[in-house]
Order: structure tokens, then sequence, then C-alpha cells
């Protein structure tokens, strides 16, 4: 447990290939189902100050209650992912936190001297945050709000993984319209 954060809700691998990734997971680690996005609908995304349109595809799991983020970029916009491959890097390259409280938990955060570096939205209530703090590989810390239909996907998800019999391996992420 962190005393800034709270409990790691989410680990975040950057990966070349991630329908490759999803198959090693499901099938050798036993890990899904997998729920994928080819092109998660990011708004108002920002890096480091400028806007830009991101394209990346996402699978998501969980083992226990940690869930596993997939993340495979698929344009050169700037990100901290693509920071991360173009240092040599795969693999894990943050830890997330989850909020209901986004406003106060950045405030605070910032408060203790964390600078946001890469921010933007999914669906209502699901903002997100990841902060300047890459001192080696895997060591982004992301603050994620899970207050709207992001939060209800994610549940979603988690009691999917509870009793997942290996079949079905890769699905489709719920639409959050929905949720």
């Amino acid at each position: 447990m962190s005393r800034f954060f709270g409990e790691i809700r989410q680990a975040g691998y950057v990966v070349h290939d991630i329908e490759a990734a999803m198959d090693h997971w499901s099938r050798v680690l036993g890990v899904g189902p997998w729920f994928y996005n080819e092109r998660v609908p990011v708004e108002h995304y920002r890096y480091r100050g400028q806007s830009y349109e991101i394209h990346n595809s996402v699978a998501l799991a969980n083992s226990g209650a940690l869930q596993v983020e997939l993340i495979q970029t698929r344009n050169d916009a700037p990100s901290m992912y693509r920071d991360f491959l173009a240092a040599g890097h795969t693999g894990l390259q943050h830890n997330a936190y989850w909020t209901t409280n986004f406003d106060a938990d950045l405030a605070r955060l910032e408060r203790h001297g964390f600078r946001v570096a890469m921010s933007g939205e999914v669906g209502q209530n699901g903002r997100f945050v990841y902060f300047d703090t890459e001192a080696h590989p895997g060591t982004v810390i992301e603050l994620s709000e899970v207050a709207g239909p992001k939060g209800k996907m994610f549940d979603l998800i988690r009691a999917a993984s509870l009793d997942w019999d290996g079949r079905d391996p890769v699905r489709p992420f719920p639409d959050l319209n929905t949720l």
C-alpha cells in the first residue's frame, strides 16, 4: 500500500504486438479474459502541455484484484508509451491507482510535488493523469478516475475473470455509453 496513493490497482505493460501479448497472458499465464479495444476513444489528450490525436490499442484483464493493461501505440503521437519504447523498453511501464475523488486527489498529489506529464479522459468521469515519475522502467504512476462508466467497466472485467474457464480469451470492450 502506498502512503501517497493507496493500493496499486493496475499494472500497465507497453508491448509491440498486443495480439501476441494477449495470447501469451491467456494461454501461458492463464490470465483473462481480455477485453480488447483496437482504438481507445481518448478525449482531451495532452502530453507535456500539448494536444495530440492519439491512437492506442488496449486490452484489460484481471489477475485477482490487480488489473493488467496491455497497450500498443498505433500512431506517432507523442506519449509516455512512445518514450518508453524509444528508450528500448517493453513491458511494465506504469502502475495505476484508482480514485472516485479525482480533483481532490490530483490537487493533493500536486501539492506533494507530483507533476502531470500526460492526461486525457475515457468516457464520463474517466479522467487520467500520468505523473512525471519515471526513475527507471516501470515506475510511471497513473491516477485514474473510476467514478463513472469506466469504473463500472473495470468491475465487469474483474467479475469476468473470477470464474474464467479459458474460453473466449479475447472479447470486445463493453460500450461505455451503456454502462
